[in-house]
């Protein structure tokens, strides 16, 4: 696939509950993973700015940030930087993500899944496979059924064999092969475009 352009791209609000979750006639793709794992610089480097808030500080997304984004090789659509689960300042059980990932998911109802979530791309360390915590995040987003792009970022740090190791590694555990990612290098942030525009394709807004 060319290369995506990004023809706009901005902040829209944020969520701290099934209250304040936005509705809009847009498909939404929910970026979830440990905090720390780099989920703002990721967004970042998908659309060539500095769009989300980074820090090196883990735990500073508390709430379920929205983007809107307009790719020139797509349909429009939301970012949902959602905060990262393992350690949270004063927090150290990941409970702020998990109850409002359940509200995004489910709103205040807590059964239906939400229409507008087109897909979930899962971030977990390339330099650490396998840990329990994304394990269980990988699981509880797959029984949801929607469609799940499972990202390894930080793939620059790792020698080649390291990286072949971790990539072997999530896939047996996951079922699932990662997109091995740095954001550094900006390897990978094509191919995370190809699942991107491929999966929005499909997506049609709910009937109202």
């Amino acid at each position: 696939m060319a290369r995506v352009r990004i023809l706009g791209a901005e902040f829209v609000t944020s969520a701290a509950g099934a209250d304040d979750l936005p509705r809009s006639p847009l498909p939404e793709l929910a970026f979830a993973g440990r905090s720390n794992v780099g989920k703002s610089s990721l967004i970042n480097a998908l659309v060539s700015r500095p769009l989300a808030r980074t820090s090196a500080a883990p735990g500073k997304t508390r709430l379920a940030n929205f983007y809107v984004v307009r790719p020139d090789k797509a349909r429009a659509f939301h970012v949902v930087d959602l905060p990262g689960y393992g350690y949270a300042k004063g927090n150290r059980t990941g409970g702020t993500f998990e109850s409002l990932a359940r509200a995004y998911f489910f709103g205040s109802a807590g059964t239906a899944v939400r229409d507008a979530i087109a897909g979930v791309l899962l971030l977990v360390d390339a330099r650490h496979p396998g840990l329990d915590a994304d394990m269980a995040a990988w699981r509880w987003f797959l029984a949801q059924e929607r469609p799940m792009c499972l990202v390894a970022t930080k793939v620059d740090k790792l020698s080649r064999a390291e990286r072949q190791r971790s990539a072997r590694a999530l896939a047996d555990l996951c079922g699932h092969a990662a997109i091995m990612t740095s954001v550094q290098t900006g390897e990978g942030i094509e191919d995370i475009w190809t699942w991107i525009v491929k999966h929005l394709q499909p997506w049609t807004p709910p009937a109202r």
